[in-house]
């Protein structure tokens, strides 16, 4: 995967912001200044703002560059993009250099002898298991976990990486993802189950989702190439374009275990619900309700949900400065 360097932080914020973002080290007389469109910004620097300025730990400051006054999303993006940086100079709870050895950890390609080193430097022990948790910057935790962390790139933009053992005090946060628990030589599986779980949430229902809640399901999901075509997946594209209730229905049917329980929960006669596996049916070019089919109709549902996620777009601003039912990892979890 490769570490977010400062200037990507600097230009993931420039982009959410809409205007130049920057960055100084106490004692320097340099700054590094990056553009909405990610490039070194080498125009005259003008004194940052009280109002646009944030402090990444003691010797670092960030800003935002406007003429106007703040925008509303303004004091969320310093705040989010100080943490980064705190995180990325080495600044975090804890006094280790994991810019290095946490993208080792996560990537998939790294050598035995890579992640035994990058784990012993971390404090991760070989022996032991861990997850891994993904959430985007802007993120909201309460109880945030302690442990190595860092911001890694993806292609869907930097990541705020915690690991975390595999039983964990409870923490919430919104939007996040809990990555399945594996050794250290299985912590790039983790990070890519993570990823898949963070953009399965829904910031109304499920803000933050446990990987092991889809079973060997994640695995195939966080393997699968975004840009593959996926029949099923298309299929049923087409049928939920077609019928209004395509999605809720299928939803209803793949979270429950028989389609009397499903009509219960979508609230309607069960002769309806059979019409419309009927049409599903016809739709789909297979039965959804018998054998293979059940796996398939569930496959093809969170393929729809991982290709239309928006999980990771920068939220409205009333919906960034708390959350209102923050999601809580169940008891199951505790240490």
């Amino acid at each position: 995967m490769g570490n977010v360097n400062t200037r990507a932080l600097l230009a993931a914020a420039a982009s959410l912001a809409g205007c130049t973002a920057g960055f100084r080290e106490s004692g320097s007389q340099a700054a590094m200044r990056v553009s909405p469109r990610g490039e070194i910004d080498r125009s005259q620097a003008p004194t940052p703002r009280d109002d646009l300025l944030a402090r990444a730990g003691d010797d670092m400051l960030v800003w935002l560059e406007r003429d106007e006054a703040p925008f509303a999303n303004d004091a969320i993006i310093l705040e989010r993009l100080a943490l980064a940086v705190r995180i990325r100079h080495g600044r975090g709870q804890r006094e280790i250099d994991n810019r290095r050895h946490l993208g080792v950890l996560t990537e998939r390609n790294s050598s035995v002898e890579e992640r035994l080193d990058a784990a012993g430097a971390l404090g991760v022990v070989a022996a032991r298991r861990y997850r891994i948790v993904a959430a985007p910057l802007f993120a909201v935790w309460e109880g945030r976990p302690s442990g190595p962390e860092d911001v890694i790139g993806t292609r869907f933009g930097p990541i705020h990486v915690v690991v975390v053992p595999e039983i964990f005090e409870p923490f919430r946060a919104a939007p996040g993802g809990i990555g399945i628990a594996a050794s250290v030589h299985g912590l790039d599986r983790s990070f890519r189950s993570a990823l898949v779980a963070l953009r399965l949430c829904d910031r109304a229902r499920e803000p933050m989702v446990v990987a092991d809640d889809y079973g060997g399901l994640i695995d195939l999901l966080a393997d699968a190439d975004d840009d593959v075509q996926h029949g099923d997946a298309d299929s049923l594209t087409l049928v939920a374009q077609q019928h209004p209730w395509a999605l809720e229905t299928v939803e209803a049917l793949v979270t429950t275990q028989t389609v009397r329980e499903a009509a219960r929960e979508l609230n309607i006669h069960h002769s309806t619900l059979q019409a419309r596996c009927d049409t599903l049916r016809t739709g789909l070019g297979f039965d959804p309700l018998q054998g293979f089919g059940r796996t398939r109709l569930g496959t093809a549902f969170l393929m729809h949900r991982l290709s239309r996620s928006t999980v990771l777009d920068l939220p409205a601003p009333a919906a960034m400065t708390g959350v209102s039912r923050p999601a809580v990892v169940q008891e199951d979890w505790r240490g």
